[in-house]
């Protein structure tokens, strides 16, 4: 239940410029660095590091580690839609300078790689995009669950095969934070089994010595039968 206090405890770590203004950045969804969101609001790192606390101290953001970084992000849809609330009544202006740049400079490693045994860049999180907003895979928080339907969906394309891996300990699918775009992009058997699927109907061929992916011909027809995700110049996009 809401009381007067939590509501002044929130507005206060609202109400503060470089705090609204990295809230502001965080609103395109993506998931960013303390350095980054130093960067929005034109603070120092350590700066940076003391309001982050604030903001997830009452529950504004989320912080998740990998690898040696830790991302922040928005905790959920209704803290973003507070902010876009705040942000109309105070004229529509933008809080924040330009989003920062993140991930790589290399445009093909943008554009679509592996992650180890899976794919990730725009492609990768393309291809996430798709089996989400067609209930054949639900993510929450760090937890993945590949539906029924899903399941079915799979094994009809030849991804996964009748019987799944039962031997295998690892967990069918899991959310992964792609490190370009910082959003989901999957892991686990199915993200393995996607990406060795890909490479074996040639939809995307391996760039020598590098991690990025080309994307065939074949593959443009391909990811788009297989997932309803089309390929527009260097970006990736699918079709809900």
């Amino acid at each position: 239940m809401a009381t007067s206090n939590r509501i002044a405890e929130i507005a206060a770590a609202v109400g503060e410029p470089a705090r609204a203004a990295m809230l502001a950045a965080l609103m395109d969804g993506r998931a960013l660095t303390a350095t980054e969101l130093a960067g929005v609001a034109t603070i120092t790192a350590q700066t940076a590091s003391g309001h982050l606390a604030r903001l997830g101290s009452v529950g504004l953001i989320t912080v998740e580690k990998q690898g040696r970084h830790r991302y922040h992000s928005l905790a959920s849809a209704e803290v973003a839609r507070m902010i876009e609330s705040v942000m109309q009544i105070a004229g529509g202006v933008s809080l924040s300078r330009s989003p920062p740049r993140v991930g790589p400079r290399d445009t093909d490693l943008r554009h679509a790689r592996t992650c180890y045994d899976h794919l990730a860049g725009a492609l990768g999180v393309s291809i996430t995009d798709a089996l989400r907003a067609s209930g054949a895979v639900e993510i929450q928080g760090d937890a993945a669950l590949l539906s029924a339907s899903g399941l079915e969906r799979m094994q009809a394309l030849g991804i996964l095969h009748h019987g799944g891996e039962p031997r295998s300990i690892r967990p069918v699918c899991r959310p992964c934070l792609d490190w370009s775009e910082r959003r989901m992009h999957l892991a686990g058997a199915l993200g393995a089994a996607i990406c060795s699927h890909a490479l074996a109907q040639a939809w995307v061929r391996r760039r020598p010595g590098t991690r990025a992916l080309e994307i065939t011909p074949a593959g443009r027809i391909g990811f788009r039968r297989a997932f309803g995700v089309e390929e527009v110049a260097a970006t990736v996009a699918f079709r809900p």
